[in-house]
């Protein structure tokens, strides 16, 4: 059953983004990222209906809406917590790139926010995810919500997920597409951050497109 969900997972999301996907490739090429004429370039998700409002709990027990990002470039990422590996290994590498992004220009720290969107609210509750964001960057905001919430912010952001079938008990997995956004000043799509590529990849990513 795990595999046939997985073949399901995979083959929605790739229709509904494959178009991205590929015109998003030369942006992860980090040959390309010195080139001023690239940075000027469109976009890769620029004009894709992806992303929209959205008013969550943070890890402090406060609420966090999309609106109190307005000017600043933001990264999104849909996972959970009680992930056993690959929510992990993309935070550790997208975080690591931000970071070195951050020392390498210091104002990316005041233009771009990173976001960990959990896609597990009955578990990821604000306690359980200030313990988590916090072993991945100082300035990683976690949010959950209601069930209803969620599912309503993951169909906007196309991020698909479901319980496995086999989960009877409170340790149960949750399969999920894997995206890295990157959002604009006014919350528009931007590109596709390289979570399974290198902090330098993804550090060159961030500084061509957060200008």
């Amino acid at each position: 059953m795990m595999n046939n969900f997985n073949f399901s997972l995979k083959s929605a999301f790739s229709a509904a983004i494959s178009v991205l996907l590929v015109s998003s490739l030369a942006a992860c090429n980090p040959a390309s990222t010195g080139a001023s004429s690239d940075r000027q370039a469109e976009a890769p998700l620029a004009g894709a209906e992806i992303g929209g409002s959205f008013s969550l709990v943070n890890q402090d027990g406060g609420t966090t809406s999309d609106s109190d990002f307005a000017g600043q470039y933001r990264i999104m990422y849909f996972g959970y917590s009680y992930c056993p590996d690959v929510c992990p290994i993309d935070l550790q590498k997208l975080m690591q790139g931000l970071a070195l992004a951050e020392k390498e220009d210091s104002e990316i720290a005041k233009r771009v926010q990173p976001l960990f969107i959990t896609i597990d609210p009955e578990r990821d509750q604000p306690e359980q995810l200030k313990q988590y964001v916090s072993a991945f960057h100082p300035r990683l905001i976690g949010l959950t919500g209601s069930p209803e919430q969620i599912a309503d912010i993951a169909g906007k952001y196309l991020i698909l997920y479901g319980k496995r079938d086999d989960a009877d008990t409170t340790e149960y997995l949750v399969d999920h597409s894997r995206q890295a956004y990157l959002f604009g000043k006014n919350g528009e799509p931007i590109a596709l951050l390289p979570y399974d590529g290198t902090p330098r990849e993804i550090a060159d990513e961030i500084k061509r497109w957060a200008t």
